[in-house]
C-alpha cells in the first residue's frame, strides 16, 4: 500500500528533471540557430542580444545579467558577479567568443552554477567553426 505513495512521490521529481533538460535542449537549439546566422568571430554581446531576442520569441522565461550573491561567513556580497542569462530559473547560460575555453572558464560556470542555485549550466563558446565543439554542459 505505501508504494504507490512513494512513486507518486518520485514522478513530480522526475517531472522536474525532465523539464530541466526540455529547457536546456531549447536553449542550446536557439544558441544554434543564432550561430547559424551570425557565424563565429564577433563579440559576446552581440550573441548575447540575439540568444535572448531568440528565447523571448520562443516564450522562454528568461533573466540576462542576473546579479549572483557571495555569501562569506557573515558578509554578503550582493552584485559582484553577474550571470549572463538564467533561463526558466533552472538554466544557467554562460557565453563566451574566446579562441578556446580555459579551465578558469569551466571552474567560473561551475561556480556561477552553485551560486546561482540553478541545476543546469550551459557555456556556450560562439567563437567555435561548430557550436557543438564549443558547448559544455554542467549538471547539479
Amino acid at each position: 500500500m505505501h508504494q504507490p505513495a512513494q512513486l507518486s512521490l518520485q514522478q513530480p521529481q522526475v517531472h522536474i528533471r525532465a523539464h530541466h533538460a526540455r529547457s536546456g535542449s531549447r536553449v542550446i537549439g536557439l544558441a544554434i540557430k543564432v550561430h547559424r546566422v551570425l557565424g563565429a568571430g564577433l563579440l559576446e554581446a552581440v550573441y548575447h542580444q540575439c540568444l535572448c531576442w531568440e528565447l523571448q520569441h520562443a516564450g522562454l522565461k528568461f533573466r540576462r545579467e542576473v546579479p549572483l550573491a557571495v555569501i562569506y561567513e557573515d558578509i554578503r556580497f550582493n552584485q559582484s558577479y553577474f550571470a549572463d542569462i538564467i533561463v526558466e530559473q533552472t538554466v544557467l547560460v554562460e557565453l563566451k567568443s574566446v579562441e578556446r575555453i580555459l579551465p578558469v572558464h569551466e571552474a567560473q560556470t561551475l561556480t556561477y552554477l552553485r551560486l546561482s542555485g540553478c541545476q543546469i549550466g550551459l557555456m556556450i563558446k560562439f567563437n567555435s567553426v561548430l557550436l557543438k565543439d564549443g558547448l559544455r554542459r554542467f549538471i547539479r
